[in-house]
């Protein structure tokens, strides 16, 4: 309801009284997110650390330089920079800065200008006018036209009694941080990607390549032992048997050179090696793992903001008190418009109070609490997965760090053997089938141990996307 004209003291009590009241904000306070995992928030090692190769210092978040690969980071760093969901994701970080701003707006007085010029035609005006003429607050005579003009600036604002405003900025300014969470979500996802993605390259440049030359070494026994079949020497089975090794080998190629082509372009073409992993790797601890982990992160900026919106439904429940204020200038002739004596001002202030709503406020009270009980529910989700997401990551790491070994140790006595073996065919008590057969089962061990290589990367790099790690803060 509209209330008369006050005084100004009387304006100036009313106004006062607002501000002393809307001190008061009515909703439940953030306290923070629950503790999902109290252990493993405190401890200072995780459940399956590897006993070799790993320290609890903290991680780097460019964990990539690490490896120490040019060209890695060269990639790595342009896709951050150019790749169509990161600028999508920052598209929407700006769009809920936006709002925040329009949030934070709307608990600020509004003022507006406003002029009018106005000419109208009326007998019954124009008689007044006329008998209004000699005192000059007309610009009509006879039975002309009245003429008015006015110029002036109203305001309003609507006083935030009960905090609702508040927590709307409160709601907004949490989701600007869980979107800007989710764009460092989106960066460590893509660095792991591009990452693995390149070792697979590196991967299959370097099996292509033993491949090839292993196939040539098998197409050598092969031509040897039909020549040995030809003297009577060799059993036909003999021949066979290499033949369908020989396809065999030849039936790898073809994958593994398709595959290669497909993840080509001019800057990767030329071969080089695998990244070489550092000598140990830095994994910090699980707090600061569940701090720098930015799905985590979102998901408890979304819990604080799904609070806060509670608040804001339930100040609707209260009063709302807009004031309003007018100051303006209104004359019959322009040229005297801003004088003292046609000044005019006027102030108010509005109550407004839905009484009577038949439940929608509760139900819009019932259902941001569900919201955020949803949000909880999420959060937990997130924590228990983070956790458990890190330690199955260090579990593969530490096995396939002992699987390569293995497979390096298998080389290294595959090694031996070839070595041995061509001394004995250059002293003339091997023959030159053994030996390639040897140097087939050298270059075999060679390819196990890069797969291994690879694999072990590619368990790196699911590490440090574990830890949340490779993004970077956005202005």
């Amino acid at each position: 309801m509209m209330f008369a004209s006050p005084t100004a003291p009387l304006f100036l009590t009313l106004l006062a009284s607002a501000c002393v009241i809307s001190a008061c904000t009515v909703g439940p306070d953030y306290a923070g997110a629950p503790q999902v995992a109290p252990d493993a928030a405190h401890a200072a090692n995780f459940v399956r650390t590897p006993a070799v190769g790993i320290v609890s210092t903290r991680a780097p978040s460019q964990w990539w330089l690490a490896l120490d690969d040019p060209q890695l980071n060269a990639l790595i760093d342009a896709t951050l920079a150019h790749n169509p969901d990161v600028h999508a994701a920052q598209a929407r970080l700006r769009e809920a800065r936006a709002q925040l701003q329009h949030q934070q707006a709307d608990g600020m007085p509004s003022v507006s200008f406003d002029a009018a010029a106005l000419r109208v035609r009326d007998p019954n005006l124009s008689s007044l006018s006329s008998s209004q003429g000699s005192s000059g607050s007309s610009s009509s005579s006879g039975g002309g036209p009245l003429q008015l003009y006015t110029a002036g600036f109203d305001a309003s604002w609507e006083i935030d009694l009960f905090g609702g405003t508040r927590r709307a900025v409160e709601a907004a300014s949490a989701q600007a941080d869980a979107v800007d969470a989710d764009l460092a979500d989106t960066q460590v996802s893509l660095a792991a990607e591009v990452a693995q993605a390149y070792v697979d390259l590196r991967d299959e440049q370097q099996r292509l390549t033993l491949a090839q030359r292993s196939a040539e070494l098998e197409q050598q026994m092969l031509t040897l032992t039909q020549q040995r079949r030809a003297r009577g020497t060799a059993a036909e089975v003999d021949v066979e048997r290499l033949t369908t090794q020989v396809e065999s080998t030849r039936a790898t190629l073809t994958p593994l050179d398709a595959q290669v082509a497909d993840s080509l372009d001019q800057a990767l073409s030329a071969l080089r090696p695998l990244p070489a992993l550092p000598a140990s790797v830095a994994i910090g601890d699980p707090a600061s793992m569940l701090q720098q982990r930015p799905d985590i992160r979102a998901a408890e900026r979304r819990l604080a903001s799904s609070n806060a919106v509670i608040g804001e439904n339930k100040a609707d429940f209260f009063p709302k008190v807009t004031l309003f204020g007018d100051l303006s200038y209104t004359a019959a002739d322009p040229g005297h418009l801003v004088r003292k004596n046609n000044f005019s001002w006027i102030g108010a202030p509005y109550l407004q109070w839905n009484i009577l709503d038949f439940g929608r406020t509760l139900s819009s009270v019932h259902s941001a609490e569900a919201s955020r009980d949803e949000a909880d529910a999420k959060y937990t989700h997130a924590v228990l997965a983070a956790l458990q997401d890190a330690n199955g990551s260090l579990s593969r790491y530490g096995h396939q760090r002992e699987h390569l070994a293995t497979l390096q140790q298998v080389q290294a006595s595959a090694d031996r053997s070839a070595t041995l073996m061509r001394q004995r065919y250059t002293a003339g008590t091997s023959s030159l089938i053994d030996l390639l057969d040897t140097q087939r089962t050298q270059f075999s061990a060679q390819q196990n141990v890069v797969a291994g290589q690879a694999e072990l990367l590619k368990d790196f790099v699911s590490l440090q996307k574990s830890l949340g790690l490779g993004w970077r803060l956005q202005g």
